[in-house]
Order: C-alpha cells, then sequence, then structure tokens
C-alpha cells in the first residue's frame, strides 16, 4: 500500500491516493479508493484514510456526481476518451458512503464536508439517475456497475452471444452513448444504449446510503434513507427464488444468470429466506463455494470460467462485502468461510487483482491494492 501511494505534486498537507497499480492501474479509481480507505484505517493509518476518501470527492460535480476515475496527475489525458478533462463520464459503486461509516465507527474525526460530499453524491444518484419500470437505478455503462464483462451484460453484446473482443470494442463505442439530464450538465443519467439495472449496484447504492445514515444525522440523510428503503423493496421484489434479477430492457434473458454480485442484496434485504439460500450457495462447492471464493459465476452457469475476467475467478472487494453481510446477520459459518477464503486468497495469489477460487493462482494485476482487504477476514 506504501508503495503504491500518490503524492500529489504542489501539496503539502499529504493528499493523494493508493494507486490500485501503479503500472497498470495509476490512476484514481472511485470505489477502489473507498476500499483503500478501510485497508488504511485497519493498518492504523486514519491520515491516509481520511486523505484518500478526500480525494474521492476532488472531481465531483457541483449537482453530486462522482466520477469513477480521477486523472490528479495529467488532467489532460481524460479528454480524447471521456470527452471531459480531469476526470470520466461515469461512476461506480458508491462506497463512500461505507467508508466513511466506518472511519466515523473507528473514531476518526470525518469533516462535515466530506458527510456532505457522500451525501450529495448518494443524492444524485437516488434522484437524478433514471430508473428502469421496475424502479431500479440505471447504470450508464457496464463499467459502472464494477463487474463489466458479467454474464449478466451478455445480451447487450453485439452480435449472436458472448465474444470478448466484440464485447471490448462495444464498451468503448458505449461511452459515446451516455447522456446528461441537460445540455449545461455533463453528469450522466442515461444510457439509450446500456438500459440495464444492475441488482448488485443497486443493493450498495442502498446499502451506502443506509450506512452513513446509520452514523450521521446530517441534513438531508432522513430523506435518503426512506429513499434507500424503498429501493430496498424494490430490490427484494426482484428474487427469483436463487438470485435476484437485474432490471431494464437491454438484457432480458441474461440479467438472471447467477453470479455473486446478483447476491449483494444480502446487505440490505428485509427477506430472510432469500438470505438463508443465498448465504447457503456461497459456501456450497456445487454453487459459488471454494476454498478460495465465493466465486464470481456460479459453477454450473455456462459462461463460468475459473480464470477469465468476471466470468468465475474470486473477487477480493465482493468477498469482503459478503462477509460483513454474514458478520452481521449473525451466520458465523458463512462469514467464517468466506473470511478465510478472502485472506488466504489474498496471501496465495500474491495480493491479486482476483484469484481461481479453487487453486488461488493470481489473475489480472499483482499486487493490486485492494487484496490488502484479507486483513480484515481475520
Amino acid at each position: 500500500m506504501h508503495d503504491q501511494w500518490v503524492s500529489l505534486p504542489g501539496d503539502s498537507r499529504g493528499s493523494g491516493y493508493c494507486a490500485p497499480n501503479t503500472e497498470v492501474y495509476p490512476w484514481q479509481w472511485l470505489w477502489d479508493s473507498c476500499f483503500h480507505v478501510l485497508i488504511w484505517a485497519e493498518l492504523g493509518h486514519p491520515d491516509r484514510a481520511l486523505a484518500e476518501l478526500e480525494q474521492v470527492f476532488t472531481a465531483q460535480a457541483a449537482d453530486g456526481f462522482v466520477p469513477h476515475m480521477n486523472y490528479q496527475l495529467d488532467p489532460a489525458a481524460s479528454v480524447e476518451f471521456w470527452g471531459r478533462e480531469a476526470s470520466s463520464n461515469i461512476t461506480q459503486p458508491p462506497m463512500y458512503g461505507h467508508a466513511a461509516a466506518e472511519l466515523i465507527r473507528h473514531g476518526v474525526d470525518v469533516p462535515d464536508t466530506v458527510v456532505d460530499q457522500s451525501i450529495a453524491g448518494l443524492r444524485f444518484l437516488l434522484d437524478h439517475r433514471a430508473r428502469s419500470t421496475e424502479d431500479l437505478v440505471l447504470l450508464c455503462h457496464p463499467w459502472e456497475s464494477g463487474t463489466d464483462d458479467s454474464p449478466r451484460w451478455d445480451d447487450a453484446c453485439p452480435g449472436e452471444g458472448f465474444d470478448l473482443a466484440t464485447w471490448r470494442t462495444h464498451k468503448s463505442d458505449l461511452v459515446a452513448e451516455v447522456r446528461a439530464a441537460n445540455p449545461e450538465s455533463s453528469s450522466p443519467v442515461q444510457n439509450p444504449s446500456f438500459e440495464v439495472a444492475s441488482i448488485g449496484f443497486n443493493a450498495l447504492l442502498a446499502f451506502n446510503t443506509i450506512e452513513l445514515a446509520e452514523v450521521s444525522s446530517r441534513p438531508g440523510l432522513s430523506d435518503l434513507r426512506t429513499k434507500a428503503d424503498q429501493l430496498v423493496a424494490a430490490i427484494d421484489a426482484r428474487w427469483n427464488g436463487e438470485t435476484w434479477v437485474d432490471g431494464g430492457s437491454s438484457t432480458p434473458t441474461s440479467r438472471a444468470a447467477r453470479t455473486v454480485d446478483g447476491l449483494l442484496p444480502v446487505l440490505v434485504t428485509r427477506d430472510s429466506r432469500a438470505v438463508e439460500i443465498a448465504f447457503g450457495s456461497l459456501i456450497d462447492e456445487r454453487a459459488y463455494g471454494g476454498p478460495y471464493g465465493p466465486a464470481g459465476v456460479h459453477r454450473e452457469e455456462p459462461s463460468y470460467d475459473a480464470d477469465t475476467y468476471w466470468r468465475g475467478p474470486a473477487w477480493p472487494q465482493l468477498s469482503y462485502l459478503l462477509m460483513i453481510a454474514a458478520q452481521r446477520r449473525g451466520s458465523g459459518e458463512v462469514a467464517s468461510s468466506v473470511a478465510t477464503s478472502l485472506r488466504d486468497g489474498a496471501a496465495i495469489s500474491g495480493l491479486a487483482e482476483y484469484w481461481n477460487i479453487d487453486s488461488g493462482a493470481g489473475l489480472g494485476a499483482r499486487p493490486q491494492s485492494w487484496a490488502g482487504l484479507g486483513i480484515l477476514a481475520g
């Protein structure tokens, strides 16, 4: 983590961020940084935790939109691809609500400005983002989900079935299709070419709002908590007996693919039977379970591939979220199993970006800083 810290030039206050990987991912990524906040706090560096969280909001728009990439070191580098200076034109799961809440629980004096920036980011998504007919918040791009090659979006891939090369090209093309609320704004609210309401993204939006509301009484949070509760009701209506199903019109068949991000509603759901079934599948080796799991995709899905990006490997940030869901719901066996697989997977993979659930073999960038979440697994 210390080796990947990027100090910003000309700033004597210690501001900066942890690059996920200095060679592969040198810029600041939104949800990566929010997980870094948790790791810094656990390592006993609340100053760096707070500095990194503050950096997340340096590219925030006046309407609350928080970009998923921040180009502090070279603001011009974003213009050609994203069409805007210093940042991207899409977001990622708003993990800043949980990050701020955890710092507060750790006794860190989180400034009101940071809490208010978090509130504004959550409000932008809850109030301004387009909704699906199921009353779920729509994505503007598969990258916003964080799980951009998930089998849940396979119907959105041009042609007949999922093809990696075609999908990579299409993801780039989709950037130009992002729509803002009005000509004066560049903040993304809809993409007519990708009408997907990710159940995982919606669960994290509700979770982060509830997290912040539980530790702060800043103005506006009570109203947002009510909206988060309404979103949870819409999420629970999407349970199909085995997983929660995405909304939107772009992925009518693939949106029900069994993927581990489709189980993230365990963080917020009121459906106790759904929780029981979901938790059982996380540790079932015929489903998502494995010594270094949970798998990103159910083993019985035709799309499952243990070594392919978002098609089967374990991801530390999702394991962490499922672990804390199990801890908070009092499911000790599941919490212990997921914690062990997260800790051991991070170690044996060499702190990889993601890894094979059976062998622990590291995949993607190494080291990847969010693999440090393994230290929160005890």
